[in-house]
């Protein structure tokens, strides 16, 4: 008999089937054995009969993460016993037949169980399993595929980037760097911002999902080693405010998706979808950086960057007076930003740079990019970098590159202030920081 998914069984009152998955909880009352089953689709409730004398002997060493098949009949509960609102509450599976596929060991602790970060990380296998975890990475999945379909409805081609990189990756210094064929030495890529802009040139407008690493010695709860960037980048440009008016689109046809599918989500996560206005508000960063100096009546110590009580507070002061829980961030200092930000003469020290935040987290940043082959190298020269490690690059602007510009935003940290989630490893399926790759690196 072909398996049913435990969403269809609905469809099957009164027939037998079989289904195939978890035990994902185990009850035992009087003579009567109750299993609730879970595969990719739902849950259901099954319930093993003393008439059925086989199936209960076969239940009697059966543990919750058992993996099972099931052949059962499809009956609908008596009406006192129904669960309105509860998927398959108004039926259970009668187990005629038991199938075990594989036993689960001794497990650590109960599914769901509530648990520190670091045991959560620990047993991630495991854990990844729990209602919360999935809730996580369904939001994810949407975020990526709204993200990528509202760009490819701009008018934005996607390719793959790649994740090893030669020479000076970017110019960074944070890079973890690899022994290559032939003695040399590559980088694992900080940005696939090189790559983007290359593929202007190609497409006009290009865009990318990439893996990116970061060889930042912090544990905070906003930074990894190992990230996914949503990035694009966009030719013919008049300035920086075309490339965030694509972001906003993106944005909003982003959060638009994820509230239409997973209100429930967002339920339990007790959070709601997230308000943007029909225009994201703009500060420069003095302005905004003034407006936290008096509205909290502090005293900001880095006029050349947020920090992040700055970027919570501004965000705080917009949700209440702009009824927003993104803003912008534009006009950082020139050399505060990469040896590619445009600066025009008239309005230096100042770039064409911008920053996206969320609910007191930046999330993206993005700017107007040098397009001008002298000015890119003698940018490069003031960095006191080496123009012959960035040839290839440089390439693309030797044989003509309109103004251009783009924006990056990191599919983790979206994440996680989308479900108002604390700290980034929790929105990350499998994190990677200075003290873990898989197990603690203290082991």
């Amino acid at each position: 008999m072909e398996r049913t998914y435990i969403k269809d069984l609905k469809d099957h009152k009164g027939e037998e089937v079989v289904i195939a998955g978890w035990v994902d909880v185990r009850r035992d009352q009087g003579k009567m054995v109750f299993i609730d089953m879970r595969d990719m689709s739902g849950k259901v409730q099954c319930v093993v009969l003393p008439s059925h004398t086989e199936a209960l002997e076969s239940v009697k060493e059966i543990r919750t993460e058992w993996v099972l098949s099931l052949k059962g009949l499809v009956n609908e509960r008596p009406e006192k016993n129904k669960n309105a609102g509860v998927q398959n509450g108004d039926i259970e599976l009668e187990i005629i037949n038991i199938e075990v596929l594989s036993q689960a060991q001794e497990l650590p602790f109960e599914l769901g169980t509530e648990v520190n970060l670091d045991t959560y990380l620990d047993y991630l296998p495991f854990t990844l399993r729990s209602d919360r975890a999935k809730d996580i990475f369904t939001i994810q999945s949407t975020i990526l595929d709204a993200y990528r379909s509202s760009l490819r409805s701009q008018g934005f081609t996607e390719f793959m980037s790649p994740a090893i990189v030669g020479e000076d990756a970017e110019g960074g210094s944070a890079v973890f760097p690899l022994d290559y064929f032939n003695d040399h030495r590559a980088y694992l890529a900080t940005s696939p911002q090189f790559y983007k802009q290359i593929m202007v040139g190609v497409f006009e407008r290009s865009c990318t999902v990439a893996k990116v690493f970061r060889a930042e010695k912090s544990t905070t709860t906003r930074h990894l080693s190992e990230i996914t960037q949503m990035d694009f980048e966009m030719g013919f440009i008049k300035d920086e405010r075309d490339p965030m008016k694509v972001l906003e689109n993106t944005v909003r046809d982003t959060v638009k998706s994820v509230g239409e599918k997973h209100k429930d989500i967002l339920a339990r996560f007790n959070t709601t979808i997230p308000e943007i206005p029909d225009e994201i508000p703009i500060f420069t960063l003095a302005e905004a950086q003034a407006l936290v100096a008096k509205e909290y009546n502090r005293t900001i110590e880095d006029a050349n960057d947020m920090s992040p009580e700055d970027e919570r507070q501004l965000c705080e002061y917009v949700k209440k007076n702009f009824h927003s829980d993104f803003v912008f961030i534009t006009r950082f200092p020139t050399k505060k930003r990469a040896f590619y930000t445009y600066e025009d003469p008239t309005e230096a020290p100042l770039s064409r740079g911008f920053d996206l935040l969320f609910r007191g987290l930046e999330i993206n940043s993005g700017a107007q990019r040098i397009h001008d082959y002298d000015k890119l190298v003698e940018r490069i020269k003031e960095r006191g970098m080496d123009p012959e490690k960035f040839s290839y690059y440089l390439q693309a602007f030797k044989y003509g590159m309109p103004p251009h510009g783009g924006a990056s935003t990191g599919l983790e940290r979206f994440t996680a202030k989308m479900l108002e989630i604390q700290n980034v490893k929790e929105a990350t399926a499998f994190p990677r920081d200075m003290n873990r790759i898989d197990k603690r690196l203290s082991e």
